[in-house]
């Protein structure tokens, strides 16, 4: 579905990105536009979270609420915003250091607890706002900053860790491709439970990886299959390619059903108060 510019601009705010020129993360903030202008979404309507990083800026950009956490606690914030109000979009945002290192115990418990938003991993390889050093996703033998003669440790596939996890919908996309990536992003909205997004972004000031992922990016087939899950973990951790689509997709209740389940379990308890009723009766 084609969005026109001026249904982007709803969404854009006054402050301008200050990102490298030619940073990837430009395609992904123009991809969520795009991918909130399909939805039809109304601004006041959605939460953008985001941790520490150069995606840690999102929120800024945007007309959308926005909550710019702590180091690697995006994901207890945007749990906290949707527990808290269900009826908002919440759409959580993490480079790859913020998500799988400081931030790795948080998106575990967030995989398996399928919570209701969507979480899009910027991944450039390495802790670009500090300069370039090593990260869970840098690859082996990558030299960086902190690893000059090359990382010897091995790399996280932040796709097929989600998988095992229980995430219920994981894609993966690059940061190029906007149309293809709004497309993505869309579904991950839409889509009731955990939803990763993990997106290919260049960082071209300290490991430009744009020609790199242009011979590794491919299509899923045709005759894919994203409800099989054994597949999609080959597909994910496949050394050869970076195959971008929706790699994965099931169904299971999510976290805010549960507490909805369990909330009118409690209601229904013989003498069960409210906390209204506890307050006025001073109960607590």
């Amino acid at each position: 579905m084609a969005v026109d510019a001026q249904t982007r601009e709803r969404y854009k705010s006054e402050v301008k990105p200050i990102w490298c020129p030619g940073c990837g993360d430009f395609g992904v903030l123009t991809a969520t536009f795009m991918a909130l202008g399909m939805l039809k979404l109304d601004p006041e309507q959605v939460v953008i979270v985001s941790g520490i990083g150069c995606s840690g800026r999102f929120p800024a950009f945007t007309t959308c609420y926005g909550f710019h956490s702590l180091h690697g606690r995006t994901m207890p914030v945007a749990l906290g915003v949707k527990a808290a109000n269900p009826d908002l979009t919440v759409v959580a945002v993490g480079g790859d250091g913020d998500t799988l290192a400081i931030g790795g115990n948080h998106f575990m418990h967030a995989c398996r607890r399928n919570i209701n938003l969507a979480y899009l991993l910027l991944d450039n390889n390495l802790y670009a706002l500090t300069k370039g050093q090593a990260s869970p996703t840098t690859l082996p033998m990558q030299a960086t900053d902190s690893t000059p003669y090359g990382s010897y440790e091995s790399d996280v596939e932040p796709c097929t860790l989600a998988i095992v996890l229980g995430a219920t919908f994981v894609a993966r996309e690059f940061s190029a491709r906007a149309k293809k990536l709004a497309e993505v992003i869309a579904q991950a909205i839409e889509h009731p439970g955990f939803a990763l997004v993990h997106i290919l972004s260049p960082c071209v000031t300290f490991f430009d990886t744009y020609d790199f992922y242009k011979q590794k990016v491919a299509d899923l087939p045709a005759d894919y299959d994203p409800t099989d899950m054994q597949q999609a973990i080959r597909y994910a951790s496949d050394p050869e390619r970076k195959w971008v689509g929706v790699l994965y997709r099931t169904q299971r209740p999510t976290f805010e059903e549960h507490i909805r389940e369990i909330r009118q379990k409690a209601m229904e308890r013989a003498g069960h108060l409210t906390l209204r009723q506890m307050v006025e009766q001073r109960r607590v």
